[in-house]
């Protein structure tokens, strides 16, 4: 009986390992080509603001991270440099920086959601007319489906 239980305790340890492993990797075989350098460099061209992922946050760990530097103009956001991979990454903008999951739950409310981000090297994420980018001083990515921070940096 204690054989049969460790077998199936076993078997389901490796079924949720591997579930977890197909949750990690399924983003990075199904992500789209990240934008040329010399998109990102077009879009960075017209930037107002600037910005810099950084590893030290305090929200940062090995699997939620971003480094590189961004850039914020009226029209677009583009990132010269890499996040985590993982699924469901949305990019917000907030009016106060940010730099873990309690810090932008407080404020996710008054903060603008602008698209999808689906590359993780390199991005380029066009901002809706409707949002104004100076009434706001930080980019943060987020995964929605885990309420995950991943990265923030601020630009004002």
């Amino acid at each position: 009986m204690t054989s049969k239980l460790l077998l199936l305790m076993s078997h389901l340890a490796a079924l949720a390992v591997g579930f977890a492993a197909g949750i990690y990797v399924l983003p990075i075989l199904t992500a789209p080509e990240g934008p040329s350098t010399a998109d990102v460099e077009s879009v960075a061209g017209t930037a107002q603001y600037f910005g810099e992922f950084r590893r030290d946050l305090k929200g940062s760990d090995l699997l939620h991270w971003g480094e590189g530097r961004v850039s914020i103009s009226t029209k677009a956001i583009s990132l010269m440099g890499s996040i985590a991979p993982g699924p469901d990454y949305k990019l917000y903008l907030t009016p106060d920086f940010v730099e873990n999951e309690e810090e932008f739950l407080r404020i996710k409310d008054r903060s603008a959601l602008l698209g999808d981000v689906k590359t993780f090297d390199n991005f380029i994420v066009a901002v809706p007319g409707a949002v104004d980018v100076s009434r706001y001083n930080t980019v943060v990515v987020w995964c929605e489906s885990f309420s995950e921070f991943i990265t923030a940096a601020r630009y004002r």
